[in-house]
């Protein structure tokens, strides 16, 4: 009986407990629930309202010393990047650009192209000139030189095996990574070496200044004479820089030939003269109108594709003016 009166009890109380959480459910609240995104709007947040408008009017007058820098010129750091984007470096663009100008001097004119032809063509050459090798064992060191350079430069490289298949496996697989090896230990594991398309990136920043949006076929178009620099020989004697520059010069008097290519600012970015690049721009001009190097057509063609926008059938004039080579 006991049991059971505690049980009555019990769930009595429980009763009055779920009738009292209704009672208070029904009444409204004082307060108004909100999104977050409204609360700047609600009518019992006290905010003073004048201050708000001291504080814009302080910021226009800013927003004017902007624009008026922007008109200036355009600096080394705003070119390369946003400052809140940290990927681009912009607070050390300056530093970096010195760095890659004193590295490209001090190892010469001669490498010169970020992809893997001329890594290939580097390895080589630095190879043969610490090292005497039979003419037997050239097409060795080509494929060796070739599968090193795959791997720095391709995302999926090619394996060892197939490059013994393409020498008819003339050489074994122990024989290709053995000569890899030396490569490698004449070179002391130093691949890094700054290359045309590591200036080339820069600079094309600093030559889109003119567009308002980003401009695709510019950018193929430099892509496409920085590959034509490597048909020809002559060359080979500038320095990775210098060959950016005048891919950039070039780029920007085929997209608008009445127009001077050069300017103020990517005079002081590049650090190069209109002048400086006379020789180089004038061999890429003839590369680009097959003057030079006519037989060769893979770069060509590659570049007539739509996926390239095309850039290797626009149309150039066959001479650039000497006036576009005088001082800015």
């Amino acid at each position: 009986m006991a049991e059971q009166e505690n049980c009555t009890r019990i769930t009595r109380a429980a009763k009055k407990r779920a009738a009292a959480l209704a009672s208070t459910e029904d009444q409204p609240l004082n307060k108004k629930r909100v999104v977050l995104g409204e609360l700047p709007n609600l009518s019992n947040v006290i905010v003073s309202s004048d201050e708000p408008q001291k504080q814009k009017a302080k910021a226009k007058p800013k927003a004017k010393k902007g624009a008026s820098a922007k008109k200036e010129g355009v600096l080394k750091e705003d070119v390369d990047g946003k400052p809140e984007d940290p990927q681009m470096c912009a607070p050390y663009a300056s530093d970096i650009y010195e760095y890659l100008h004193k590295m490209e001097v001090m190892i010469g004119g001669s490498e010169k192209e970020g992809h893997c032809l001329i890594t290939l063509r580097r390895f080589k050459k630095i190879y043969l000139s610490f090292n005497v090798l039979s003419r037997q064992r050239l097409q060795l060191l080509g494929v060796s030189a070739m599968l090193i350079a795959s791997k720095y430069e391709e995302i999926n490289p090619p394996h060892v095996e197939d490059f013994c298949y393409i020498t008819d496996n003339t050489y074994t697989k122990e024989e290709v990574v053995k000569m890899e090896a030396d490569i490698l230990k004449s070179l002391k594991f130093e691949m890094g070496n700054p290359t045309i398309k590591t200036f080339l990136r820069k600079f094309t920043r600093t030559a889109l200044e003119d567009y308002k949006t980003s401009n695709l076929q510019l950018e193929f178009l430099g892509f496409y004479l920085a590959e034509l620099s490597l048909l020809d020989y002559n060359c080979v004697k500038f320095l990775p820089s210098l060959v950016a520059a005048s891919v950039i010069f070039l780029t920007r008097f085929l997209m608008r030939p009445k127009t001077n290519p050069w300017s103020s600012t990517l005079q002081q970015y590049t650090g190069y003269k209109a002048s400086d690049l006379k020789e180089c721009v004038l061999i890429i001009h003839d590369l680009y109108l097959s003057r030079r190097g006519g037989g060769l057509q893979a770069v060509r063609e590659k570049y007539k594709q739509h996926k390239f926008k095309c850039v290797a059938n626009m149309p150039s004039p066959p001479e650039i003016p000497a006036l576009y080579f005088e001082e800015v």
